[in-house]
């Protein structure tokens, strides 16, 4: 950063950047639930296809994508009496809420659904679930993408030294937020979806229309309201971000960001990553309940576990990371990732008691996301101000929001590859039920993507700069 945009910006206290890591406790439990408990909600509980419940959420990483690098750019052409970012955070917020209320409680507006004498949906209910999703899950989306802007603001409000304790707090409001929504998806979700589709072993038919849980529906509309409420205050009342002027037109940033050799393959590295991590995202919780036929005081465990891991993990990591710099710590968590994401394939093991394996699996997965989620925005907001080092202009907005692009397609291409795999691939008979081959395979299939991932990170990208040690 140069001297006259740092001394604009100042050092900030321990007041400004709580306050700005805050709204992540409102965007984890929204994006934390729609990727993580979504698909379980659809595909075990209501019925859908998985290729079609994928197909949605594949198209809404599209949608975001394209989301994401607009809203970025459009969010640095302009400074208003609110400043660049304030404007958008606070329009797009309401949405936020009001679409993931909307996708969570399907049943609460559409018409009855009807199930064949087969206990499948009927294909007019099938295609009206997946209508539902698409739109709704489009328009979470489009609101979503307004976060790129909030993220802008790293780069815009805090100095080198400053962001990865900000970032950190970040993590810790990511985390209560992802904990709790875990939490509910284990807890409360996870109950509903039984009641929908009940397990074998109770032999009761599939009541797609059966009422929703009120702990379910306070819930979905508690999480809406939080993340409303967390980027309108934030929106309200972080400073507005110093004046930097940026001379170019956004066509020439655009240019300028193309050419910057680096950040083009941080971004295909954050891209190949992605297709593993979500995949692993929205299996986790389908793992666990459709593949482990855990149940009851299982999750009770398995929540428990969930939570312990997760902070522990993230302060490994940021310990790791402040030690031996990004891209070791980066290379450690690839590695991580790749030994023991095969563990789902215990699962085929009948032997192994299901909530051993249940435990070990969210331990290795939190531990693999936890380190994972510390990274990106730091590494946009450093090539950010590496280049302000060169052209003089923060453009931290593009610098953020392009990059969503090529994320967010490797992402919609995993989640598609994961319904493929379960609809494709044959099923399986356990002591609890018949399972999706798909659902067990899915550890391995992440571990070769992110091996991949470890070794293109190794020899083509750089993360630390000799900026940073002045």
């Amino acid at each position: 950063m140069t001297e006259s945009s740092e001394s604009l910006i100042g050092k900030s206290g321990t007041g400004k950047k709580v306050l700005f890591a805050f709204p992540r406790v409102g965007s984890s439990l929204v994006l934390g639930m729609e990727g993580f408990a979504l698909f379980n909600l659809y595909y075990a509980g209501y019925g859908v296809s998985a290729l079609l419940v994928t197909l949605a959420q594949a198209i809404g990483y599209v949608v975001i994508g394209f989301g994401q690098f607009s809203m970025g750019w459009l969010s640095d052409g302009k400074y208003t009496k609110w400043g660049r970012r304030k404007p958008y955070i606070v329009a797009f917020a309401p949405l936020l809420g009001i679409s993931f209320i909307f996708l969570f409680l399907p049943t609460l507006f559409l018409p009855d659904l009807v199930l064949l004498p087969s206990d499948e949906l009927s294909p007019n209910s099938e295609a009206m679930l997946f209508f539902w999703f698409l739109i709704w899950d489009i328009l979470f989306k489009i609101s979503y993408s307004m976060t790129t802007v909030y993220q802008s603001w790293m780069a815009e409000q805090f100095i080198n030294p400053e962001r990865p304790k900000v970032s950190q707090f970040q993590n810790y409001f990511n985390w209560i937020g992802n904990g709790a929504m875990s939490l509910v998806s284990i807890l409360v979700l996870t109950n509903y979806v039984n009641i929908l589709s009940p397990p074998p072993e109770l032999a009761l038919p599939k009541n797609p229309n059966a009422p929703i849980p009120i702990d379910f529906l306070m819930f979905v509309l508690l999480f809406g309201l939080i993340a409303v409420v967390a980027f309108i205050l934030v929106g309200i009342l972080m400073p507005k971000e110093p004046r930097f002027e940026i001379k170019t037109s956004l066509k020439e940033n655009l240019k300028i960001v193309i050419k910057n050799h680096n950040y083009l393959l941080v971004v295909l590295m954050i891209g190949i990553s992605s297709l593993g991590w979500s995949i692993l995202v929205d299996s986790i919780l389908a793992y666990n309940q459709a593949a482990l036929f855990l149940t009851g005081t299982d999750f009770y465990i398995i929540a428990v576990v969930l939570l312990i891991g997760i902070f522990t993990f993230l302060y490994i990591w940021r310990r790791i990371l402040e030690k031996r710099g990004k891209k070791k710590a980066l290379l450690i968590i690839f590695l991580y990732a790749v030994i023991f994401l095969p563990i789902s394939l215990l699962a085929l093991i009948e032997a192994i008691p299901r909530i051993l394996i249940g435990i070990l699996f969210v331990i290795i997965a939190t531990g693999a996301l936890g380190g994972w989620y510390l990274f990106p925005y730091i590494l946009y907001a450093d090539i950010a101000q590496d280049d302000e080092q060169k052209t003089g202009q923060l453009k931290a907005g593009i610098y953020a929001g392009f990059n969503s692009i090529i994320l967010n397609l490797f992402q919609a291409f995993g989640v598609f590859v994961l319904g493929i795999a379960i609809e494709s691939l044959p099923l399986i008979s356990l002591t609890g039920g018949d399972v999706a081959l798909g659902l067990i395979l899915f550890g391995p299939i992440c571990s070769v993507i992110l091996l991949i991932s470890y070794f293109y990170t190794r020899k083509y990208v750089k993360l630390d700069f000799e900026w940073e040690k002045k």
